[in-house]
């Protein structure tokens, strides 16, 4: 399997942890590396951030239009369809990129899995069935739609889960989220819930709150 693609962060310091981090539908891997100033981390937090570009591929619910996409979305709405093996394929990718992360010697303990939207759906599913222990996930403003088709992997049943979401958001609508909050907690894990008053993007009380809980999960001075 070919390699994604990526923007890559370098520490100051040599890497013993490592984000990576999924973009949304029709964006690409650039987006969330312009938010890395505002989390202020530490000078020396020694954590290499990766953001992968997805392929390009025809989106149906955009006339078919070619664009940066983890998956074929058929219908939009709280009951979406879409092409749920093109997702899996893409998480598969995703496992690549933790595989390259552990050859490079971080352990799978040490890497968070983040994804925002289309790129969440996508995080739920690589890292919720990866089957070494990670260091967290965290799904903003998305969805769980492998949710009854997945294997949940017991290294994982522990992980720390921060879901985020906009209370306002008309894409991937609030619902959307809490059924996977939901879905998350039926199969006996513990997610924490955020909510902010935004639409369908971040926010800056929402970057601190991710920042707080990278220091946190990754143990970060």
């Amino acid at each position: 399997m070919t390699i994604l693609n990526c923007v890559e962060v370098e520490p100051q310091v040599t890497a013993t942890a490592a984000v990576i981090w999924l973009h949304g539908l029709g964006s690409n891997g650039h987006d969330f590396e312009s938010i890395l100033p505002e989390l202020k981390l530490p000078q020396d937090a020694p954590v290499r951030f990766i953001f992968p570009h997805s392929p390009s591929i025809a989106v149906t619910i955009n006339g078919g239009m070619v664009m940066p996409a983890w998956y074929d979305i058929l219908e939009m709405g709280a009951g979406r369809k879409l092409n749920v093996q093109q997702l899996l394929d893409s998480a598969n990718q995703v496992v690549e990129l933790i595989e390259r992360e552990r050859a490079r010697g971080i352990a799978s303990d040490r890497i968070i899995i983040a994804g925002f939207s289309q790129g969440g759906a996508v995080a739920y599913q690589a890292a919720l069935s990866y089957p070494d222990k990670l260091a967290g996930l965290l799904a903003l403003s998305t969805y769980f739609p492998t949710s009854d088709s997945i294997e949940f992997s017991d290294a994982n049943r522990e992980l720390p889960i921060e879901v985020m979401h906009g209370s306002h958001d008309p894409v991937v609508l609030p619902s959307m989220g809490k059924e996977a909050l939901a879905a998350l907690n039926s199969a006996n894990f513990n997610p924490n819930w955020r909510t902010y008053p935004m639409e369908h993007n971040v926010c800056l009380e929402q970057i601190q709150d991710i920042a707080a809980w990278f220091k946190r999960t990754l143990h970060l001075g």
